[in-house]
């Protein structure tokens, strides 16, 4: 292929290993305590040349694909991205998306460093859908990477770094020094011809709440960056060393925690608003995982490194113990609750959080098929939120989190309630919605997230990219094929909008913007992971228990 370079390899010094970018992340977590390692580089056969033998026989092997380092590849030219010219039979509207992707890019000096919100001049009310969020950034940046450009995410990583680096005050209160921006917004000044940005570290934010989730999505980017180009010398630069260092110093710091769950207040992720999310949300434990598994792959073990890895490695035991026990539910799981006795004490307690069965929903019953399960929302002292929140269950899959049964049953319940969790239009955010006397107390009368509308219980195509690496990870293609058809049958017409509303999903959200820019690139993202799976390897986390053989569908594009 025109300007294909061959992937990476790096040779542990000191060891008889030798193995790619991505087959580091496997090491045993007691392995990162050992002596600091020395990395040599050396070439390995292309993807080109090892898929293609494979793709042959019939079927994929997940471990294949998912060991292979990203090469950088050419950047393409502006109408012809690569996942148009290297795909047998393109859909029509991915052009249309590669073009508003790009209309929607944000320059800093002439360079390109994220990308809108959205880009919507049907709406009179701009807000601040014309900023960087790091959130929203997140497919954008894969998107780039899976088409050879990764320049635009090294410098969004960079500026957000910098911005880091700002004193940071809510009022009278100054915020932590790792806390990361929500958003930045760049203002152009035609007569003296300067950029400046203004950041967002929710002080403008509604309900002034800090982004929790903006540090861990930066330190999981710096890693797919890393797994994408075979660039070690932005991670390993003392520049973002430190930058993840200050992160994790909010995380791992010592307090009053008797859990090594992150205790959160509401609206600090992609729910951010009132929605009774405070505690301890599925989607943060889960990408607080993820990101300690993407910072132990890149922390440098020197003098300041070797303390934080350490750390890392007791708090990654302890959450993955926490989470696989506490917040697991399936149909067995649900039944001893149902039995649970109260007010227990003593280390014998069964029911250690003293969840009161009554306190358990109706439609939960029904809902549980036999095969199946998931992680419930939020679990803390006599509180089980059992709501199935989709970015929460999708990024335990994918930074493996679930174990490989755990991972199988939260696709098993995709399957079974395909209509209740996808509808007409792939993903909602949560299940079920809340309404009426509860929604009043719970989002105090929130007039954007009534009943199956935005975060309560709308559907976003945004979730369509996590939704697809899960399903290529725990080899069912077929499902993401299923949900990517539902999103291509409807969502061109409706000008990309935000979310949709509706039990099924079946209509365009009552103030979703159009143009959506992550709705855009989560569309462009699993459309490039089904047509090449080794993209998966940027944003997945291996077991390795977890290696099964993939057979290749009818539903799987190549």
């Amino acid at each position: 292929m025109e300007g294909h370079k061959e992937p990476l390899r790096v040779r542990v010094e000191g060891s008889h290993t030798n193995c790619s970018l991505s087959e580091m992340d496997d090491f045993h977590l007691t392995r990162a305590l050992e002596k600091p390692r020395q990395l040599k580089i050396e070439r390995k056969r292309s993807l080109d040349e090892r898929s293609m033998s494979e793709l042959s026989n019939g079927y994929v092997r997940q471990d294949s694909f998912l060991d292979m380092a990203h090469s950088p590849g050419s950047r393409s030219i502006l109408d012809t991205p690569l996942s148009v010219r290297n795909s047998f039979e393109p859909h029509p509207i991915i052009a249309e998306a590669w073009e508003a992707l790009r209309r929607s890019m944000v320059f800093f000096r002439g360079q390109p460093v994220g990308t809108i919100a959205a880009y919507d001049h049907a709406s009179e009310e701009v807000l601040n859908y014309d900023q960087v969020f790091v959130r929203d950034f997140v497919p954008s940046a894969l998107a780039f990477l899976m088409n050879g450009e990764p320049d635009i995410v090294k410098n969004f990583l960079l500026k957000t770094l910098q911005l880091q680096g700002w004193e940071k005050r809510v009022d009278r209160f100054k915020l932590g020094e790792g806390v990361m921006p929500a958003s930045f917004k760049v203002l152009h000044d035609p007569v003296r011809k300067t950029d400046t940005i203004v950041a967002d570290f929710g002080e403008s934010a509604i309900g002034r709440v800090a982004p929790v989730d903006s540090g861990f999505w930066w330190i999981i980017l710096l890693r797919a960056y890393t797994k994408s180009t075979g660039d070690l010398t932005l991670s390993e630069s003392p520049e973002c060393q430190k930058g993840m260092r200050l992160i994790l110093s909010l995380c791992l710091s010592e307090g009053f925690d008797t859990f090594p769950t992150l205790l959160c207040a509401d609206g600090c992720s992609m729910v951010d608003r009132r929605m009774g999310v405070y505690g301890y949300p599925i989607e943060i434990q889960a990408l607080f995982f993820m990101s300690l598994r993407c910072a132990l792959s890149m922390l440098k073990p020197d003098e300041e490194g070797r303390e934080f890895i350490e750390r890392i490695v007791k708090r990654l035991h302890a959450l993955s113990f926490h989470m696989r026990n506490y917040f697991w539910l399936d149909f067995q799981q649900l039944n001893d609750i149902y039995r649970y006795k109260t007010e227990e004490y003593s280390h014998t307690a069964v029911n250690k959080f003293n969840v009161m069965p009554d306190s358990i929903p109706e439609w939960v019953f029904d809902f549980m098929p036999l095969r199946g399960g998931y992680f419930v929302g939020n679990v803390s002292p006599a509180r089980m939120d059992f709501r199935w929140f989709s970015l929460g269950n999708c990024v335990s899959i994918l930074s493996s989190l679930a174990t490989p049964d755990q991972s199988m049953a939260i696709m098993d319940l995709l399957e079974h309630r395909w209509e209740e969790l996808v509808g007409e239009m792939p993903l909602k955010i949560c299940y079920p919605c809340i309404e009426g006397h509860e929604w009043r107390i719970v989002t105090g009368c929130d007039p954007k997230n009534t009943r199956w509308s935005y975060h309560n219980g709308g559907s976003w195509p945004v979730l369509l990219w996590t939704l697809t690496a899960a399903c290529i990870k725990t080899g069912r293609p077929q499902i993401a094929r299923r949900a990517i058809d539902l999103i291509e049958s409807r969502i061109h017409r409706d000008c990309w909008p935000e979310y949709y509303d509706g039990k099924q999903g079946r209509y365009v959200g009552k103030q979703a913007r159009k143009y959506q820019t992550w709705s855009i690139a989560g569309y462009l993202v699993a459309k490039m992971m089904l047509e090449d799976p080794s993209h998966i390897g940027m944003i997945s986390l291996e077991d390795k228990q977890m290696k099964p053989v993939i057979k290749r569908s009818a539903s799987w594009t190549c």
